[in-house]
């Protein structure tokens, strides 16, 4: 029994030692690798800013917009070309999500963005509304976001936004629609005369 006892003890290994060194330069490796994705994810976003420069300046909310007609809170997730739901409109901060304070007075839709610029869509820009489910970057239940199309400068642009009580984006819908075809209707109108 002693010499199996003895044949055991010699038989036994001890664990390899760790070869800390390695393991080392693979968390350097994967660190410098996340480092250079998110400058390049950076340096893109930087270059589709530079190539939609010509955008112009966002309007701001004129001194007397009049009465409100809607409120509501709730969160700004970024514009896109109209009719183009991936891609994203960034220069001039639109692409930038904050939460947000929309205002309808029959001068337009002013958009408040503690931390992000603030702009204001006139009505005669205004296009349309509706209800979707996605806009680049994020995508909601169908329905469970509200849509503004407008146009500004030369570009036309969807701009989503999703409200604190998504029961209201209905009457958005409709007051935007009520208020693009009362703009038609002045301006059809007005080039009769």
């Amino acid at each position: 029994m002693t010499s199996s006892i003895i044949q055991l003890a010699a038989e036994q290994k001890s664990a390899e030692v760790t070869d800390w060194a390695a393991r080392i330069g693979w968390v350097v490796g994967l660190l410098l690798f996340i480092a250079l994705v998110y400058w390049l994810m950076r340096e893109g976003w930087k270059w589709r800013g530079t190539l939609q420069g010509d955008l112009p300046e966002l309007p701001t909310a004129p001194e007397d917009a009049g009465e409100p007609r809607l409120t509501t809170t709730g969160r700004y997730h970024g514009s896109t070309t109209a009719g183009q739901w991936l891609d994203r409109v960034v220069a001039r901060g639109l692409g930038t999500r904050s939460r947000a304070e929309l205002t309808l007075t029959d001068a337009g839709v002013d958009v408040v963005r503690p931390g992000a610029q603030d702009f204001f869509v006139p009505a005669a820009a205004l296009r349309g509304a509706r209800l979707d489910k996605g806009i680049a970057g994020k995508v909601l239940p169908e329905g469970g976001l509200l849509v503004i199309s407008w146009a500004h400068g030369d570009q036309e642009i969807d701009s989503g936004f999703r409200s604190d009580r998504a029961a209201e984006h209905t009457a958005w819908v409709a007051a935007i629609t009520d208020l693009t075809s009362k703009n038609r209707k002045t301006t059809e109108t007005e080039g009769a005369r």
